[in-house]
Parts: structure tokens; sequence; C-alpha cells
């Protein structure tokens, strides 16, 4: 099995499409198609259902994705870890993070690392915790900044504390809550109309472990995948939320209240790792980039 076929085969199944990654690889159709030819023969299957508009992944490619995008990134690992042992950082930092993540400074972070390393590239996605953790543990990322979840770590995910904090309720000025102005507890809050990201965001896990925990059913009516849309349908007050506490410095016209009465409202901000052997040299300097500046 040839790694250039393994990278031919992971390029169709992102794109979906064999002309499209034919030109991201820059190489003919035809050389691709004998390429993905020449892997199915080998492994005796087909990988892939071809339709005159896309291709999808058949039940032996979904097998293989996996397992082709982490032999990729061992590779590359490999690389650079021989021109870091030379002195010279190179190749690609991936790096995934939660948005507003709290204890990191990523665009900070990211820039201190261009100035000690201007040979890596550096490539940023952003999406929820849960899909983070799935690009870690499938080499798609190098590393990853999220918020710890149910998820423990195994033998392809390992979890490194970064900071924690409460969660804090946010209302309008108006709402009976802001005119309590005290600490409230998830019963107290069991029949309000919620603002909340989407199910794989950190703050929202963090959020329904809270209120499974203290027994309460809550509904999500509004629900966004961004901060600034979620602050606007507080501050029309079209809904309260629960959030980590530092989103309170982002809307000062907001009321903020502690939450009580429960040991689940602790949003922990995580860096979430391939096993130290499988660990990139880039990821590894930007871990002591962030070590240093928390020191």
């Amino acid at each position: 099995m040839e790694l250039r076929h393994l990278q031919h085969f992971v390029a169709v199944a992102e794109d979906q499409h064999f002309t499209r990654a034919a030109e991201r690889l820059m190489v003919s159709q035809s050389g691709l198609s004998a390429s993905i030819r020449a892997l199915e023969r080998e492994l005796q299957a087909p990988l892939f259902v071809r339709t005159t508009r896309r291709v999808t992944l058949t039940p032996a490619g979904r097998a293989l994705l996996g397992e082709a995008e982490r032999i990729l990134a061992q590779v590359r690992a490999a690389h650079e870890a021989v021109a870091a042992v030379q002195g010279v950082l190179r190749g690609m930092l991936a790096l995934g993070s939660e948005q507003c993540i709290a204890g990191v400074n990523v665009a900070g972070l990211l820039a201190a690392f261009r100035r000690q390393h201007p040979d890596v590239e550096i490539c940023l996605r952003q999406a929820g915790s849960g899909a983070l953790a799935e690009e870690v543990a499938a080499g798609r990322l190098d590393l990853a900044f999220a918020v710890r979840s149910a998820h423990e770590e195994d033998e392809q995910l390992r979890v490194v504390p970064v900071t924690s904090e409460p969660m804090t309720v946010l209302c309008h000025p108006t709402h009976r809550l802001a005119a309590a102005g005290a600490a409230v507890t998830p019963e107290e809050l069991g029949g309000e109309v919620f603002v909340d990201f989407h199910p794989d965001w950190g703050p929202r896990r963090t959020t329904d472990a809270a209120f499974a925990a203290a027994g309460v059913r809550r509904t999500v009516a509004l629900e966004v995948n961004d901060v600034h849309s979620l602050l606007d349908l507080v501050d029309e007050n079209l809904g309260i939320a629960v959030v980590p506490r530092h989103f309170r410095s982002k809307r000062a016209s907001l009321t903020a209240l502690p939450v009580k009465d429960t040991d689940e409202t602790v949003y922990e901000t995580v860096a979430l790792l391939p096993p130290p052997q499988a660990t990139s040299p880039a990821a590894r300097a930007l871990m002591a980039l962030l070590a240093a500046e928390g020191a």
C-alpha cells in the first residue's frame, strides 16, 4: 500500500468529487482514478459509490478513512520530528478551538507561535468540543482547545487541563431574576426560556450536565452557533442564558447572576492532544508557549 494512494483516497473522500480532488492534488483525473482503483484492488473492496455529480464512501471506505488519516498524520509527524531535531520547525500546525474559549487567547498565541516558527503553516478550525475531539483522535488536528465533557482519555486522545471557571446566568436588566439580584439554582430556572448554543458546544454541554444533575428539565427555545447572536437575543429580553463567567464582560448591558447548589457548573478548558508519541513537534511547541504565557 503506497502513501500516495492513501493521500489520494483521503482527498477524494474530503471533496466527494474526483475532479476537485485532482485539481487540489495537482494530478490528472485519470491518474487519480487509477490510484483509487489500485487501492481498491489491493483491499479487494470498493471504496466509493460513484455518480455523475459526486462520490460517497462505501462501508469499506468509511472504515479505511479514519485509519488512512491516522497513518498520514503519523507520517507527517515523523517528517516534522526529524526537522525539529535538525533545529528547524517546519510543516503544519493544525489547530482546533471553540469560539471564545476561556483561558486561551488563540489569536495572540498563534501570533507568538508564528514569530518563533515562521516556517510552519498554521491552519485553524473552529467547531464544537465533540467534533474537535473526534478530529484530534482521527489525526486531522494536531491539538484542540475545547471544553471538558464526559469523554475520557483513551489510547487516541489525552486531555490536558488549562483553566476552569463557574457558569453564570445572563439576563436582561428588566428580567425578574435581575430584580432579585441573587444567586439562582437550576430549580429556579426550570420554567425560563433559554438561549443556548448547539448541543456540541462546550457551554451547552456544561449547562445540560448541570441541569441533568439537578434533575431539572429545560428547553432551549433559541439555539445559536455564535456568541454575539446569543448575547443579542438575551439583550432583547427574548430569553436567558447560562454561560461561562467570562462572557459577562462581552455585554455590559446584561445582568450576571451566579449559579448555586450544583457541582456541575464548572466550565473547564482543556487541550486535547494525541498520545505523546504521536504529538507533533509543532503541537508541543504551541503547548510550551501556552505554558510560558501562564507562568
